[in-house]
């Protein structure tokens, strides 16, 4: 959609929102989304046990299942305010966690004109992340994906506007509670940025030490056998895990060589790319290409963890792809992997349920880096562009260089505005009991297990 076909008027522009909303409501409503927050039930049982009745961290199973707590153990230290809470009051802060983190992804996405894109677009962009499935799944999951997010694009931001004194601060945050973003560490040591990666790994190594000093005993456990027992997350071979172990394990190919193999080319392939994208402070690139290349080489990357490409996304919008960014995300809003859910063998199986694996891998290959022919910047300066040339130590804008903010909000909002449209099209589908948002009956583990527990606890606290 683009901007001279929208609604001129207030009251058109207010009619087309409340019937995307309604469209978006009824999608809602009628195709089974809601996760029953079991990852939050994880998180709250598990300080409930550790905190309130003196068990251990790693010993707290969901009643009912096999899962329990899988992070480092300063995560659980930073989830104690969920011991002094309710399980409705749990869920509502979860909510509003999410919203304000989400707050600050999109503000740091849309750049220095953000105000310029009026409700009207932002609107518009809300009714398409509404549909997005790794965003309405870390929601309804009740999953600390989009805090991770926010603190490392604070970082990236930080690093763009030349306000560097305290960035990497939210990338070790973030490595702290799951080690995912650790790989944000790596960038920041192929950029040449010394200071703010010693800043991530003193602060990730600080909260690991204040962790291991409030229990060692978990620490112990955690870093010498837990971190490395994959089948405590769940199924290897389970269609929600969309990284490159995931495709493999689906193949039946166990081989942890092969999978090492196809990690270090990935690995390979980034550094190559992240490195053109800094030398260019494309800052924007560097850290979108960053986050796709951890989504393909975690082991298990299920499909809310997914939120990690949204800043793909936006930088292929503002390179001049609108169309492409929001058929991509369109692919990202439909649940098309859970068609495999029960048999992903042979040639359908293998395309269609690894679908996001080989859009992540699209976006690292072909995400535009390095060469800001139209800038546009997303985590851009406000101030205008040196004659000088850039350079990784001193980047003269932010990221992907400098158009105009008018037409960098009207970009965005057309860009949201398609991704909504394709969204919507892209579904409709049958609704059925499983609360995964699958089409087809679930399977036995988290992601996608219709037997949920109807306690946080065994003995669950008071409210």
């Amino acid at each position: 959609m683009r901007g001279r076909s929208l609604p001129r008027t207030d009251r058109g522009r207010l009619l087309l929102v409340v019937t995307l909303a309604a469209a978006v409501t009824v999608f809602t409503a009628t195709v089974p989304l809601l996760r029953d927050f079991f990852d939050l039930r994880v998180y709250y049982g598990t300080v409930h046990t550790w905190a309130g009745h003196g068990g251990r961290i790693y010993d707290y199973r969901v009643p009912g299942t096999s899962y329990g707590f899988t992070y480092p153990p300063f995560a659980a230290l930073a989830m104690l305010p969920l011991a002094a809470m309710g399980r409705h009051t749990a869920i509502a802060a979860s909510l509003l966690v999410n919203l304000a983190s989400l707050a600050v992804v999109l503000r740091v996405l849309a750049g220095p004109g953000w105000r310029r894109n009026g409700w009207f677009r932002w609107s518009l962009a809300l009714c398409a992340l509404a549909l997005f499935e790794p965003l309405r799944d870390t929601v309804s999951f009740g999953q600390v994906n989009l805090v991770l997010l926010a603190l490392v694009l604070g970082d990236a931001w930080l690093l763009g506007t030349g306000r560097g004194r305290w960035a990497g601060a939210g990338i070790g945050l973030a490595a702290a509670v799951k080690l995912t973003p650790a790989l944000f560490i790596a960038l920041l040591l192929l950029a040449r940025r010394w200071r703010a990666a010693a800043v991530a790994g003193c602060v990730a190594l600080a909260a690991t030490g204040l962790a291991a000093w409030a229990d060692p005993g978990a620490s112990r456990f955690y870093w010498t056998g837990a971190l490395w027992d994959t089948s405590r997350v769940g199924r290897l071979d389970y269609v929600s895990n969309q990284s490159l172990q995931g495709v493999l394990a689906r193949l039946g190919e166990p081989d942890r060589a092969l999978w090492a193999g196809a990690v270090l080319l990935v690995l390979c392939g980034w550094a190559w790319r992240a490195r053109r994208a800094v030398a260019a402070a494309d800052w924007p690139a560097a850290f979108a290409l960053t986050g796709a290349a951890a989504c393909l080489v975690s082991p298990v990357t299920w499909v809310h963890h997914l939120v990690w490409l949204l800043p793909s996304l936006v930088v292929l919008a503002r390179a001049g792809h609108p169309r492409l960014a929001g058929a991509l995300y369109a692919v990202l809003c439909t649940s098309v992997v859970w068609l495999w859910v029960r048999d992903a063998s042979g040639v359908g199986g293998f395309l269609g349920g690894s679908a996001y694996t080989w859009v992540t891998l699209g976006l690292l290959l072909g995400l535009p880096a390095g060469q800001p022919r139209a800038p546009r910047p997303i985590l851009a300066r406000s101030t205008s562009v040196s004659a000088a040339a850039p350079s990784p130590e001193k980047p003269t804008t932010a990221a992907a260089g400098a158009q105009s903010e008018s037409s960098s909000g009207a970009g965005a909002a057309g860009a949201a505005a398609g991704a909504a449209a394709a969204a919507g099209a892209a579904g409709g589908r049958s609704a059925s009991s499983d609360p995964t948002g699958s089409t087809h009956p679930a399977a036995a583990k988290p992601q996608s297990s219709s037997r949920r527990a109807s306690s946080y606890t065994a003995k669950p606290p008071p409210s």
